[in-house]
């Protein structure tokens, strides 16, 4: 897997997937996976989108095989959006298609936003709200948790609301494994300030035409209240599919998959 070092103390791994035709030059597709993931949350949508573009996944600061990060690690969206830029700077790539999941969608949010030079469209899957009611409050017993735990225990318990109801057993299981990977020194840092970051200013400010995709039964908010922050980005577009899941990126992949492409090619 390749590596970019952004500085003394962080190596971030990536993979670009491009199975486009040798003879032309593609655009890019940079994906934001979500917390106690990797870039290999996206497997099911690899093969849709890098016929069609190329497609870099790497792991976020602290999650994968990028660097874990210490507890005391003074997270900020910002350094975040820097990485990403910084690996886009090293790979040639000047303008990209954002996509983001989960808590990589706050992310890609906030990114849209305030480096919009970089950015030619932006699609968000089962993300949560712009500000989380109450996430603060749980921040220091889940910090707790962890460091006592390890993560697998979160992860088994929130998985059934993330996946919902018609995922399979066997798939649930793989994800609770995959995310139990996950560092618990960057989860206790990540929980209390990237997880409760409050990007509402960011939204309207937010050039690019942009797809948000959830599900009928989202446990991280109503179609009403996913509608009533979507419809402040001035350029965007709700997709509502059916199912009771929130990691809808996840549950209903090749959905969103092809959502997004055809939102690429006509946004």
């Amino acid at each position: 897997m390749p590596t970019f070092k952004s500085s003394p103390e962080f190596t971030m791994h990536y993979v670009v997937d491009d199975y486009t035709d040798p003879w032309r030059e593609p655009e890019t597709i940079l994906m934001l996976h979500g917390n106690a993931e990797s870039g290999a949350a996206w497997y099911a949508w690899v093969p849709h989108l890098a016929r069609h573009y190329r497609v870099v996944r790497p792991d976020m600061r602290g999650f994968g095989a990028s660097t874990p990060m210490p507890p005391d690690f003074p997270w900020t969206l910002d350094i975040l959006i820097d990485d990403y830029i910084g690996l886009m700077d090293a790979l040639g790539i000047a303008r990209f298609h954002l996509v983001g999941a989960k808590i990589g969608g706050t992310l890609a949010r906030a990114f849209a936003a305030r480096r919009p030079e970089r950015v030619l469209t932006l699609t968000v899957a089962g993300t949560p709200p712009p500000f989380r009611e109450g996430a603060e409050a749980r921040a220091p017993a889940l910090a707790e948790e962890f460091a006592r735990d390890g993560v697998e225990p979160w992860a088994r318990r929130t998985m059934a609301g993330r996946l919902g109801s018609a995922f399979p057993a066997e798939g649930a299981e793989w994800w609770i494994r995959f995310m139990a990977r996950t560092a618990p020194s960057t989860q206790i840092g990540f929980m209390p300030t990237i997880a409760c970051a409050d990007i509402r200013p960011d939204l309207p400010r937010i050039a690019c035409p942009t797809l948000v995709i959830t599900a009928e039964e989202s446990g991280l908010a109503s179609v009403e209240a996913t509608r009533a922050w979507q419809q402040t980005i001035p350029d965007s577009t709700l997709l509502v599919l059916p199912g009771n899941s929130y990691h809808v990126a996840a549950s209903d992949a090749e959905k969103c998959a092809r959502a997004t492409l055809d939102f690429i090619a006509c946004p």
